[in-house]
Parts: structure tokens; sequence; C-alpha cells
């Protein structure tokens, strides 16, 4: 079994990084240009990461006792994470909710989060993805109440705390009865283990196998923020910092859906296989969690809280190929990520540029924006559209990807699963377009100011908006990634 601390070198830079921040954050506390120089750091931090990938072993497989895995599935989450980590950093730097004299403790934490997300990506044992888990978890809900002395961020850090204690408790029981009922917590032997267990026709064993199952997949679902477990989800969006969000809406949603699919492949040897109904209970969870989602968008009137309730349905939307568990499924899944990445991370950041000057998040405060700032307004059409998966945006693609997964499988059941999720993405155009009729077609109110984006936001939306629309006319490269990065060590 490799041990080879090669094998963990994009972690070891991270937290390298995180080292020198802690120092380089004591060090400059007087210092002017104590921001500039954090920034700068953070940012090599990450391009050293980045380039630490050429220093993995080529053999692929098991790590660490199998507490690990070292392959192209879990090398493609890490490079999504970095990504989304560069762009909440350059997104902290320019946003009036992250204190100067803060920024520190920001990029700290937001990097300890990342290493989180790395290692719940690569995770194939029990113990490692609860403390991966725990590790993305903590220094979320500090994140969260980073605004001291708002009431509405407090407020959502201790919703967001009493949610994840709860369902990490809950799925730390649920592993611990898989754990009695396979005797390993290594993911690869608990489906053969079980299999045999209730092959046996042991009635005990197939109830205590469901109870463990339900208990574990509540963990998985406060993640991904699915129905029932999105409780927690609109309130964080609304009351913590719009960069954190930001990143929050797609790194720890991604690490989700990737341990689930790790769960699922190889602790229990495939959706449509194993001892248990993978398919009918990922299928009716996808098909809750999107509906709720899209149906309680349609009513809200802050931004934010309906970007939130638009991110539970798009968890909805990835959960239906999580439930098909194919190989065509899973690169699905891993197209649509890189995809929502940029025109989700891209909407939040349009949502922050509309809010710094008045505070205002509502509806209402995007009257006129189509003649008080044009630019602004097309980037946040743009991200919009794509989310609804319009073509010929990104956000088409990926939709058509996941659709297509359904139908390859020709049971009656993912057809009708498919049907839902093309009329829900209806539902979801028409609150998307109250945006975007609040931008074009309705006047702004007297004294709404005209807004000018800062040059480094409009530069960040530029960047997140050119992908957004060149992945939807050229995506073949990027599904040739993913095709070569979707095998996993089963």
């Amino acid at each position: 079994m490799n041990t080879s601390l090669a094998g963990i070198a994009p972690e070891l830079a991270l937290t390298a990084t995180i080292f020198v921040l802690v120092l380089a954050d004591i060090v400059l506390r007087h210092h002017a240009a104590r921001r500039r120089v954090l920034g700068a750091l953070a940012i090599l931090g990450l391009i050293a990461t980045a380039l630490s990938f050429t220093a993995l072993p080529a053999e692929r497989g098991p790590i660490f006792h199998g507490m690990l895995s070292l392959d192209g599935f879990a090398i493609f989450f890490k490079g999504l994470f970095l990504a989304a980590a560069f762009l909440a950093i350059l997104f902290g730097a320019i946003s009036d909710e992250i204190q100067r004299s803060r920024y520190g403790e920001y990029l700290i934490l937001l990097l300890c989060l990342t290493l989180g997300l790395n290692l719940l990506a690569a995770a194939r044992n029990l113990l490692m993805l609860y403390l991966s888990l725990e590790l993305v978890s903590l220094p979320s809900y500090v994140l969260t109440g980073f605004r001291r002395g708002d009431r509405q961020s407090s407020e959502a850090a201790l919703k967001y705390v009493i949610f994840g204690a709860a369902s990490s408790g809950l799925m730390l029981y649920g592993f611990s009865l898989l754990y009695g009922l396979s005797g390993t917590l290594d993911l690869a032997g608990i489906g053969q283990r079980i299999a045999g267990v209730v092959g046996r026709g042991d009635a005990t064993a197939a109830l205590g196998l469901t109870i463990a199952v339900l208990l574990s997949l509540v963990g998985f679902g406060y993640k991904i923020a699915a129905v029932p477990f999105h409780m927690w989800c609109p309130d964080v969006y609304q009351g913590a910092p719009t960069p954190f969000v930001a990143f929050l809406s797609v790194g720890p949603k991604a690490a989700g859906m990737a341990a689930l699919l790790r769960f699922v492949l190889i602790g229990f040897g495939g959706a449509s296989g194993g001892a248990f109904p993978w398919p009918a209970l990922l299928g009716v969870l996808s098909i809750a969690t999107m509906t709720v989602g899209n149906l309680i968008a349609i009513a809200q009137e802050n931004v934010k809280r309906l970007l939130a309730y638009s991110s539970i349905a798009h968890a909805g939307y990835m959960l239906m190929a999580v439930a098909v568990g194919s190989g065509a499924a899973v690169r699905a899944v891993m197209l649509y990520l890189p995809i929502y990445l940029f025109m989700n991370m891209g909407a939040f950041l349009a949502v922050m540029a509309v809010r710094s000057p008045a505070g205002d998040e509502s509806i209402g405060a995007y009257r006129g924006l189509g003649t008080r700032s044009p630019f602004l307004a097309v980037m946040l059409g743009i991200f919009l559209f794509s989310l609804t998966g319009l073509p010929p945006l990104a956000g088409f693609i990926g939709k058509f990807y996941l659709f297509a997964a359904l139908i390859d499988t020709r049971t009656t059941f993912f057809y009708i699963v498919a049907i839902i999720g093309v009329l829900n993405s209806v539902v979801s155009l028409y609150y998307y377009v109250r945006i975007v009729r609040a931008m074009f077609l309705e006047k702004a109110d007297v004294g709404a100011p005209t807004l000018t984006p800062a040059r480094a936001s409009a530069v960040l939306l530029a960047v997140c908006a050119v992908p957004t629309v060149l992945l939807g006319i050229w995506w073949g490269p990027l599904a040739g990634v993913v095709a070569k990065a979707s095998a996993m060590v089963r």
C-alpha cells in the first residue's frame, strides 16, 4: 500500500500556504500593504498547489492504507476546488463585506476549508469521510458568521452550526451501524460484506442496513443541500458574506457529490447493484430536491435567498445522474460542476457588485439596471439564462448530459425523473426572468444610483462569463478531460 507523502502533495502545499499566511498575518498586522501581500501569498500558494500535481505518483489507486484514493476522479475535483478558491480569494479582495483588518483570517479559513474539500473528494474510508466533512464544516461555520455585529450573519451561523451538528451526529451513527454490519471502515469492503449478510435473508440485518444508509445520507444531503436537509441553506446564503457564499455554493456541493458517488459506487457496487435500492431512493430524493427548490424560489424577493433555492434545485439535477450511477452519469456530473462553478459564482459576483453601494439585495434593487449599468445587467443575464439551461450557453450542455444519462437507461422510472427535471427547468425560467425583467423592462426607482463596476469586478465578471458562453459552443476539451478523469478505482 502506497504511503508516500507525494500522494498528498497538493494537500501538503495547501497546508504550507496556511502556515505561511498565519505567520504573515501576524508579522504584517500593522503594515499598510498587509491586504495586498496576504492576497498575493494566497494566490502564490494556490499556484504552488496546482504545480504540485506534477509531483503526484504515476501509480493510481488507494494510498495510506486505503484511507484516501489517488485517481483521476480525485485529481479532477481538487483542480475544481482550487479554481473556486482562486475566485473566492479575488472576490473577497474587492468586497466591502470582508473587513480589511480580517482579510488574513478570511484567507486562512478559506484555505482550511479547501484542504477539507480535497480530502473529502479523495476519501474512501468511513472515518476519513467523517473527519474530512468536519474539516469542511468547521471553517464554514466561522465564515458564515464572519461579519461581527451583524445580527443576520450571527443568526445564519448559529442555524448552520445546529443543523451541521445534528446531521454530523446522525451520519456518524449511520457509519457506526455500517461498521457493525460489515466489520470494516473501508468502502471497498463494505458492499461485499453487507451483500453477503443480507443475502442470507436476515431481516434484522436488512433493517439495520436500511437505517444505516438513511442516517448516512443525512450527512451527504446536508452537505449538498438536498431536501429535506436543506433548511440551513437560504438563511446561510442570505446572512454570510457574499464572497464566501459564492464559494459555498460550489465547493462543498461538488465535494459532497464526489463523496456520495464514492459511497454509492465503491461502497455498494454501483447504483444499480448491491444490497440497497439506490436508484429509487436517490431518484425520489432528486425529484423532491429540484421541485422544492424551484417552487419556493418563485416566492423569494431577496436575490441571495432566490439563488440559495436555485442552488438546492441544481443539487436535485445532479442527483438525477447520481441515481443512475453509470459511467455516463458520473461523467455528466463531473462535466456539469465546472460549468456550474463559473455561472453560479459569476451570478454571485454580479449580486455583490449591485449590493455594494446600497446594501440592498432585493429584486427591486435591480430595476432599471439595464440603463444604470448595461455591463452588469448583461453579465448577470448571461449567468441567469445559463443557470436555466438555455442554449447556446454552457448550462444547456451541462443539463443535456445529465438528462442524456437518464434517457440512456431506457427505464420508465428514469424517463419520469427526466420529464420532471425538464418541467422543473421550465419553472426555474420564471424566477430567473423576474430578475431579467426588473433589469431591462422596469424603470429604476427615483434616486437609484448609476452603477459603474470597479475594474477588478468587471474583469472577474468577464472571467466567469467567457467560459459560461464558450463551453456552450465548444465543450469538447472539457468533455475529454472529464472522460480521462472519470475512471475510479472500484
